[in-house]
């Protein structure tokens, strides 16, 4: 199901209302209609997620599948154009955000060139073995744009705390087996890693991704830290940016959500 919202007609009835009213009239009428709406939002959420309603641990997360796992499906040629849209600058609609270095930078600019952006695969595609296809090697949801050279340098590592700068990263830092990102994406991270790891639970051809508490997982269908990304959901939860983008996944895209940025508190129901 898509999250409705004030269709054109009505949404143009209501400004049009507005126009007859004082002002403050017109205050509190569309403060009534932002209410409205927002409720009405919070309501198709509370629908999207009723069969989890009252579940933990592994209760919970099989039923978070069985909800997630319906979605359409965006080839890999086909998220270069997604991520423009998904990742785009609040301030600036020319650019998109990458999600290591936090730097503005131009749309057109994505491709395998040394500042050029490309998709980082934030769960590795190494650590299931799953690739580019069609599936987790393109779910929107763990796929960001990150500039080549950033890319390269996380690789296939785990996530972690600690190790070195990381040029063209600010606030990131890397060793031989593990990444960390900066402080303003820790959470988007360890809650990208978890849905992928609620979403593929190998039943559908692909490996059961899971997390774990260690790092150096290499070529397995998991990766961690768990005990770490638990603390990062806690200590970075979701802004405005990552819940916009899981909301244009779900309407444009994927037509499934990311449920970890609508309920934070299921990491810890969970793991």
């Amino acid at each position: 199901m898509r999250i409705s919202r004030l269709t054109p007609w009505a949404a143009g009835c209501a400004a049009a209302s507005l126009l007859l009213l004082p002002s403050a009239a017109q205050a509190s009428s569309a403060s009534a209609v932002r209410s409205s709406s927002s409720a009405y939002a919070t309501s198709a959420v509370d629908t999207y997620y009723a069969s989890a309603e009252g579940k933990t641990g592994a209760a919970l997360k099989t039923a978070l599948h069985n909800i997630i796992k319906t979605q359409s499906k965006v080839t890999y040629e086909g998220v270069w154009n997604a991520l423009k849209v998904t990742d785009q600058d609040p301030a600036n609609p020319n650019n998109v955000i990458l999600v290591y270095s936090g730097r503005s930078q131009s749309k057109s600019t994505n491709g395998g060139g040394v500042n050029d952006w490309n998709r980082e695969h934030v769960w590795a595609k190494s650590h299931g073995d799953f690739g580019t296809a069609t599936g987790p090697g393109t779910d929107l949801h763990h796929l960001r744009p990150e500039d080549v050279t950033v890319n390269s340098t996380r690789g296939n590592k785990d996530f972690d705390k600690g190790g070195s700068p990381v040029a063209e990263a600010p606030g990131s830092f890397t060793d031989s087996d593990s990444f960390e990102p900066r402080d303003a994406v820790k959470g988007d991270v360890a809650r990208m890693l978890l849905y992928m790891a609620v979403r593929y639970d190998g039943g559908d051809g692909f490996a059961d991704l899971e997390v774990n508490d260690k790092v150096n997982n290499g070529s397995a269908s998991a990766i961690g830290r768990i005990g770490v990304l638990k603390q990062w959901n806690l200590q970075d939860p979701p802004d405005a940016f990552e819940q916009r983008r899981n909301q244009v996944i779900y309407d444009t895209y994927q037509h499934n959500r990311n449920p970890f940025i609508d309920h934070p508190e299921w990491v810890g129901s969970i793991w």
